[in-house]
């Protein structure tokens, strides 16, 4: 029996729909009984809050895998709830990479280290950037500031390297890890089929938009970071924090090779990805 952890996420309801298609039995957890019935999907879910112990105990009992697309913090909770013979499919993040400690990275890595720990069977996935999914704030968020910025200020002039993946591809890896035996904990990178920079990623994103691609404003980062909390009081434009205009200057590329011999998923282009993503009902507010 499969447990879907954080059934009611964006990654997770997606996921749940992928394993409802390919008949895939599976049980969703999540601690939100009301947003799991709003999703009309079939199955009875089992809610737990991913802080009490017993309760997850309880809500994964009998799984002999578990999948999670919550945050990999949670990993030392799952591993002790789990049971002894369950192995693991987890949702990481590339954040583990970055030079720039914050919290969500740190609990990856955190996440991370207690799996591979722990000796038990599976794989963590790290996905790059997600784009693509309903209600996802990265594109979209990103088109919302095209439509209202005369130029577009980028630390660097926006060179740094990027390599998005669309949700369908997420979901695509964790359905193909569920099928896999695995022998020990592993890590695996998952991302877009090419890297680009980021000034280009921006244009890309315009153009499915149906948006002009502002003029490129290269400017020093210190000064974006500081100028960043003013997007929270600018009526109309999308919150940036200060430690994401910081995440702009580090390349964000990786080797994609074992992604695809070992899940066997080839990850569509990105400019597909958003013809998806931005549908001919797309407008922008």
């Amino acid at each position: 029996m499969i447990a879907l952890v954080g059934a009611t996420g964006r990654s997770g309801v997606a996921l749940a729909r992928a394993l409802l298609a390919a008949g895939m039995p599976f049980v969703p957890v999540a601690r939100n009984a009301a947003a799991w019935a709003a999703l009309g999907l079939p199955g009875e879910l089992r809610v737990a809050d991913l802080r009490d112990p017993e309760a997850l105990r309880q809500a994964l009992a009998g799984a002999d895998r578990v999948v999670s697309t919550a945050h990999a913090r949670w990993t030392p909770a799952l591993l002790a709830a789990a049971e002894p013979d369950a192995s693991f499919v987890l949702m990481g993040s590339t954040r583990r990479f970055s030079q720039w400690p914050d919290d969500h990275g740190d609990g990856v890595r955190a996440g991370e280290a207690a799996f591979l720990a722990s000796g038990r069977p599976g794989v963590m996935l790290h996905p790059t950037m997600i784009y693509g999914a309903q209600g996802e704030n990265n594109v979209q968020r990103l088109s919302a500031l095209l439509a209202r910025l005369p130029v577009a200020p980028l630390p660097g002039g926006g060179r740094a390297l990027v390599q998005p993946i669309h949700q369908d591809d997420v979901t695509r890896c964790l359905v193909a890890a569920l099928g896999l035996r695995w022998e020990k904990p592993e890590t695996l990178v998952i991302a877009g089929p090419a890297a680009m920079s980021y000034r280009d990623f921006l244009r890309a994103v315009a153009a499915a938009a149906g948006l002009r691609a502002p003029p490129i404003l290269p400017i020093p980062a210190l000064p974006l970071r500081l100028l960043a909390p003013l997007t929270r009081i600018v009526p109309g434009l999308p919150n940036v924090t200060g430690d994401e205009i910081r995440r702009l200057t580090e390349d964000k590329a990786f080797d994609i090779g074992p992604m695809r011999r070992i899940l066997g998923v080839e990850p569509i282009p990105l400019a597909q990805g958003l013809a998806l993503t931005f549908g001919p009902d797309h407008t922008t507010g």
